[in-house]
């Protein structure tokens, strides 16, 4: 199978397809009324990338910005949380952590059909490719080292002190995520698994003591932040949709989790040359994540763990509704075939933490 290139793939817009357009009379009164220096005429394209919720480039003739709005039709209750995006946008802003500026939220759903919101357009790099082909050896280093650095800083923030006390519940998140994750998976189960039956019963009874709260992004990974155009600095992070209050050595082991999958041109760096490349190897990541945060040393083993389980969790779901043809996408038939390799690889890492066999 030939590797996909995720920058020609994703990365820039096209015209937006009939399916997606949105009412552009509609919309310019929304902005003439909400957005602080609007001046039109509009026009519109829509970004490429494969986001799950719809995201367009706004263009006048003095500024551009950035759309993102719910699917169209009839959504599950938690899913596509635009709002979600936009309060965590919104209280990291005024701190000068690099998130888009927002320029408001719409919750009627007459305005285009569905919820958006209006933010500022983060003019960068969107990088894919985890061996950063395109970089020399400095450059690489700086990459890495501005999306470690990012992260700690996102996890230094007191929510209470930045309007987002509210944002989520501030304790036990490991354990709600191992509750939440083994009632989805066990009502999407299809066959019986015992490595993770180990896991549901293992995981629950040895959860790390949660240092501090912060907000955690979710979903946070290379191709979910924006490069400066000639600095090898984050300018902007997007897709805050899972964002909360939680564990933030859990959403920084997500992270590291890149360096234990396959590369497959996206961000894994499993089967790469780090030393050749200049990328920072897990413990030298680790180092400078706990430096700058002072953090304690966290057990990396336990979370790899934690975060494989979820993931397996999450595409049990999927499986089971390609078995039952609710799911019909290729790729979706794909990622179910990844349930059982994640929980082998979930269980390996839940015995390197200490579980027994």
């Amino acid at each position: 199978m030939s590797e996909i290139n995720y920058d020609e793939e994703m990365v820039g817009t096209i015209e937006v397809p009939e399916r997606d357009q949105l009412d552009l009379d509609r919309l310019t009164a929304w902005f003439e009324a909400n957005v602080e220096g609007f001046a039109g005429p509009i026009s519109y394209s829509k970004f490429k990338g494969g986001q799950s919720n719809p995201t367009y480039r706004i263009d006048t003739p003095g500024t551009s910005y950035v759309l993102r709005r719910q699917p169209f039709g009839k959504l599950l209750p938690s899913a596509h949380a635009v709002d979600r995006e936009y309060k965590a946008m919104t209280g990291l802003y005024p701190t000068g952590f690099p998130v888009p500026r927002t320029y408001g939220l719409c919750e009627d759903a007459e305005v285009i059909g569905a919820k958006f919101f209006v933010m500022s357009m983060a003019d960068g790099r969107s990088l894919w490719n985890g061996a950063l082909p395109g970089c020399t050896r400095e450059e690489r280093r700086e990459i890495y080292n501005s999306l470690i650095d990012t992260m700690a800083d996102l996890h230094l923030h007191k929510p209470d002190e930045i309007g987002l006390g509210d944002f989520g519940k501030p304790d036990d998140y490991c354990a709600r995520q191992i509750s939440r994750w083994t009632k989805q998976y066990k009502l999407s189960e299809t066959e019986h698994q015992p490595k993770m039956e180990r896991l549901i019963e293992w995981l629950p009874q040895t959860i790390p003591p949660q240092h501090g709260c912060s907000v955690v992004h979710g979903d946070y990974r290379l191709d979910n932040v924006i490069f400066h155009k000639s600095e090898n600095r984050v300018i902007a992070v997007l897709d805050w949709e899972l964002s909360t209050l939680g564990d933030p050595i859990a959403d920084f082991s997500y992270l590291m989790l890149n360096w234990h999958n396959p590369s497959e041109g996206r961000a894994g760096l499993l089967d790469l040359d780090l030393a050749a490349l200049n990328i920072p190897t897990q413990d030298e990541a680790v180092d400078r994540y706990v430096a700058r945060t002072g953090f304690p040393v966290p057990p990396m083993d336990w979370y790899f763990g934690y975060n494989l389980f979820r993931l397996a969790g999450i595409m049990q779901g999927i499986k089971k509704r390609v078995i039952d043809g609710t799911a019909s996408s290729a790729h979706a038939k794909a990622m179910s075939e990844r349930v059982t390799p994640l929980i082998e690889r979930a269980y390996e890492f839940a015995v390197a933490a200490g579980m027994p066999e």
